[in-house]
Protein backbone atom coordinates (compact mmCIF):
# COMPACT_ATOMS: atom_id res chain seq x y z
CA UNK A 1 0.00 0.00 0.00
CA UNK A 2 1.24 3.39 -1.35
CA UNK A 3 0.02 5.79 0.98
CA UNK A 4 1.15 8.52 -1.21
CA UNK A 5 -0.30 7.42 -4.04
CA UNK A 6 -3.62 8.48 -2.59
CA UNK A 7 -2.74 11.51 -1.12
CA UNK A 8 -3.97 14.58 -3.09
CA UNK A 9 0.01 15.50 -3.27
CA UNK A 10 0.69 12.25 -4.40
CA UNK A 11 -2.36 12.67 -7.21
CA UNK A 12 -0.79 16.47 -7.87
CA UNK A 13 2.92 15.31 -8.39
CA UNK A 14 1.74 12.75 -10.84
CA UNK A 15 0.55 15.32 -13.15
CA UNK A 16 3.96 17.53 -12.67
CA UNK A 17 2.62 20.31 -10.46
CA UNK A 18 4.84 22.50 -7.73
CA UNK A 19 3.14 21.99 -5.06
CA UNK A 20 2.52 24.57 -1.50
CA UNK A 21 1.43 22.58 0.79
CA UNK A 22 -0.15 24.91 3.70
CA UNK A 23 -1.03 22.26 5.83
CA UNK A 24 -3.85 21.97 7.83
CA UNK A 25 -5.66 24.86 8.76
CA UNK A 26 -7.58 25.73 11.58
CA UNK A 27 -12.13 25.71 11.51
CA UNK A 28 -12.05 29.11 12.38
CA UNK A 29 -13.00 31.87 9.43
CA UNK A 30 -10.58 34.83 9.67
CA UNK A 31 -7.26 31.23 9.57
CA UNK A 32 -9.26 30.18 6.66
CA UNK A 33 -9.71 33.26 4.71
CA UNK A 34 -5.94 34.64 5.74
CA UNK A 35 -4.91 31.14 4.14
CA UNK A 36 -7.01 31.50 1.09
CA UNK A 37 -5.85 34.73 0.15
CA UNK A 38 -2.29 34.38 1.05
CA UNK A 39 -2.92 30.75 -1.15
CA UNK A 40 -4.42 33.21 -4.25
CA UNK A 41 -1.44 35.38 -4.37
CA UNK A 42 1.29 32.54 -5.46
CA UNK A 43 -0.52 29.66 -6.67
CA UNK A 44 -2.47 29.07 -10.14
CA UNK A 45 -4.65 26.83 -8.57
CA UNK A 46 -6.11 26.44 -4.90
CA UNK A 47 -7.38 22.72 -3.78
CA UNK A 48 -8.72 22.66 -0.12
CA UNK A 49 -10.46 19.48 1.30
CA UNK A 50 -13.37 19.71 4.02
CA UNK A 51 -14.89 22.74 5.24
CA UNK A 52 -17.88 23.12 1.71
CA UNK A 53 -20.35 21.41 3.36
CA UNK A 54 -23.61 23.24 5.56
CA UNK A 55 -22.04 22.59 9.08
CA UNK A 56 -21.46 24.98 12.01
CA UNK A 57 -17.60 25.45 10.78
CA UNK A 58 -17.88 24.86 7.37
CA UNK A 59 -16.78 28.20 5.92
CA UNK A 60 -15.42 28.03 2.75
CA UNK A 61 -18.52 28.87 0.74
CA UNK A 62 -19.18 31.50 2.96
CA UNK A 63 -15.45 33.03 2.71
CA UNK A 64 -15.39 32.20 -1.56
CA UNK A 65 -18.39 34.96 -1.67
CA UNK A 66 -16.30 37.14 0.08
CA UNK A 67 -12.90 37.13 -1.26
CA UNK A 68 -14.28 35.75 -5.16
CA UNK A 69 -16.45 33.94 -6.78
CA UNK A 70 -18.35 30.60 -6.41
CA UNK A 71 -19.14 29.38 -10.34
CA UNK A 72 -20.58 26.35 -8.78
CA UNK A 73 -21.52 24.78 -5.51
CA UNK A 74 -23.33 20.98 -4.53
CA UNK A 75 -22.80 18.89 -7.69
CA UNK A 76 -25.50 15.91 -8.02
CA UNK A 77 -22.66 13.05 -7.65
CA UNK A 78 -21.80 10.21 -5.33
CA UNK A 79 -19.50 10.63 -3.54
CA UNK A 80 -18.55 14.23 -4.15
CA UNK A 81 -21.89 16.19 -3.21
CA UNK A 82 -20.44 19.24 -1.71
CA UNK A 83 -18.10 20.25 -4.48
CA UNK A 84 -16.68 23.74 -4.93
CA UNK A 85 -15.68 25.62 -7.99
CA UNK A 86 -14.84 29.45 -8.05
CA UNK A 87 -12.12 32.11 -8.57
CA UNK A 88 -9.90 34.29 -5.88
CA UNK A 89 -8.40 36.79 -8.09
CA UNK A 90 -6.76 34.85 -10.68
CA UNK A 91 -6.56 31.67 -8.75
CA UNK A 92 -8.69 28.90 -9.96
CA UNK A 93 -10.60 27.16 -6.55
CA UNK A 94 -11.56 23.58 -5.90
CA UNK A 95 -13.04 22.91 -2.49
CA UNK A 96 -13.32 19.33 -2.44
CA UNK A 97 -15.14 17.07 0.26
CA UNK A 98 -13.63 16.05 3.75
CA UNK A 99 -13.65 12.41 3.35
CA UNK A 100 -10.71 10.71 1.29
CA UNK A 101 -12.73 8.66 -1.33
CA UNK A 102 -14.94 11.75 -2.23
CA UNK A 103 -11.24 13.34 -2.55
CA UNK A 104 -10.13 10.78 -4.92
CA UNK A 105 -13.28 10.91 -6.64
CA UNK A 106 -13.80 14.74 -7.74
CA UNK A 107 -10.36 15.26 -8.51
CA UNK A 108 -10.46 12.72 -11.06
CA UNK A 109 -13.65 13.56 -12.26
CA UNK A 110 -13.21 17.22 -12.26
CA UNK A 111 -9.79 18.43 -10.90
CA UNK A 112 -7.41 16.85 -13.28
CA UNK A 113 -8.54 17.59 -16.68
CA UNK A 114 -8.62 21.17 -15.90
CA UNK A 115 -5.19 21.08 -14.68
CA UNK A 116 -4.31 19.58 -17.73
CA UNK A 117 -5.71 22.19 -19.73
CA UNK A 118 -3.92 24.98 -17.65
CA UNK A 119 -0.80 23.61 -18.51
CA UNK A 120 -1.93 23.53 -22.27
CA UNK A 121 -2.96 20.05 -22.60
CA UNK A 122 -6.16 19.27 -24.49
CA UNK A 123 -7.97 16.56 -22.78
CA UNK A 124 -10.99 14.62 -23.63
CA UNK A 125 -14.61 16.14 -23.44
CA UNK A 126 -15.70 13.20 -22.02
CA UNK A 127 -13.91 10.39 -20.36
CA UNK A 128 -13.42 7.02 -22.46
CA UNK A 129 -15.24 4.38 -20.72
CA UNK A 130 -17.07 1.19 -21.91
CA UNK A 131 -19.84 -1.85 -21.18
CA UNK A 132 -18.92 -4.40 -18.89
CA UNK A 133 -21.19 -7.39 -17.98
CA UNK A 134 -21.73 -6.38 -13.92
CA UNK A 135 -20.89 -9.53 -11.53
CA UNK A 136 -22.16 -7.17 -8.45
CA UNK A 137 -26.02 -6.49 -7.52
CA UNK A 138 -25.21 -2.35 -6.84
CA UNK A 139 -28.42 -1.02 -4.91
CA UNK A 140 -29.03 2.48 -7.09
CA UNK A 141 -31.54 5.51 -5.90
CA UNK A 142 -32.59 7.67 -9.04
CA UNK A 143 -31.40 11.11 -9.18
CA UNK A 144 -27.46 11.07 -9.17
CA UNK A 145 -24.64 9.90 -11.29
CA UNK A 146 -22.83 7.63 -8.89
CA UNK A 147 -18.81 6.60 -8.84
CA UNK A 148 -18.60 2.71 -7.88
CA UNK A 149 -14.96 1.74 -7.51
CA UNK A 150 -14.84 -1.42 -9.43
CA UNK A 151 -12.34 -4.22 -10.42
CA UNK A 152 -12.26 -5.55 -14.18
CA UNK A 153 -11.37 -9.31 -14.74
CA UNK A 154 -11.81 -11.20 -17.55
CA UNK A 155 -14.14 -14.06 -17.79
CA UNK A 156 -14.45 -16.91 -20.51
CA UNK A 157 -12.92 -14.26 -22.73
CA UNK A 158 -15.23 -11.10 -21.49
CA UNK A 159 -14.62 -8.65 -19.42
CA UNK A 160 -16.40 -7.94 -16.52
CA UNK A 161 -16.96 -5.98 -13.43
CA UNK A 162 -17.61 -6.11 -9.83
CA UNK A 163 -17.82 -3.42 -6.86
CA UNK A 164 -14.80 -3.40 -4.29
CA UNK A 165 -17.25 -3.98 -1.69
CA UNK A 166 -18.72 -1.53 0.39
CA UNK A 167 -18.20 2.02 -1.14
CA UNK A 168 -18.52 4.66 1.80
CA UNK A 169 -17.07 7.74 0.86
CA UNK A 170 -14.64 6.80 4.28
CA UNK A 171 -13.56 3.56 3.20
CA UNK A 172 -9.97 4.11 1.69
CA UNK A 173 -9.98 0.98 0.86
CA UNK A 174 -12.57 0.94 -1.83
CA UNK A 175 -10.56 2.95 -4.31
CA UNK A 176 -6.89 1.17 -3.01
CA UNK A 177 -8.68 -2.23 -4.53
CA UNK A 178 -10.05 -0.16 -7.32
CA UNK A 179 -8.49 -0.25 -11.16
CA UNK A 180 -11.70 1.48 -12.39
CA UNK A 181 -15.21 3.74 -11.96
CA UNK A 182 -18.32 2.25 -12.28
CA UNK A 183 -20.34 4.85 -13.45
CA UNK A 184 -24.30 4.69 -12.80
CA UNK A 185 -26.26 7.76 -14.23
CA UNK A 186 -28.96 9.84 -12.15
CA UNK A 187 -31.89 7.62 -14.29
CA UNK A 188 -30.70 4.53 -13.56
CA UNK A 189 -31.79 2.52 -11.05
CA UNK A 190 -30.65 -0.86 -9.32
CA UNK A 191 -28.12 -2.87 -11.13
CA UNK A 192 -28.27 -6.81 -11.03
CA UNK A 193 -25.76 -9.32 -11.53
CA UNK A 194 -25.40 -9.39 -15.43
CA UNK A 195 -26.93 -6.20 -16.59
CA UNK A 196 -24.48 -4.17 -18.20
CA UNK A 197 -23.00 -1.03 -16.74
CA UNK A 198 -20.75 2.16 -18.09
CA UNK A 199 -16.94 1.77 -17.16
CA UNK A 200 -14.49 4.06 -16.77
CA UNK A 201 -10.97 2.98 -16.43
Amino acid sequence: YDSNRYSLNGLLERLGCEIFDMGVIRDNKNSVEKALTDASEKADVIITTGGVSVGEADYIKEILDKLGEVIFWKIAMKPGRPLAYGKINSSHFFGLPGNPVSVIVTFYQFVQDAIRKLQGENPPRHRPSQKMRCESNIRKIPGRTEYQRGIISLREGEWTVKTTGDQGSGILSSITQADCFIILQPTDENIKAGDLVEVQM
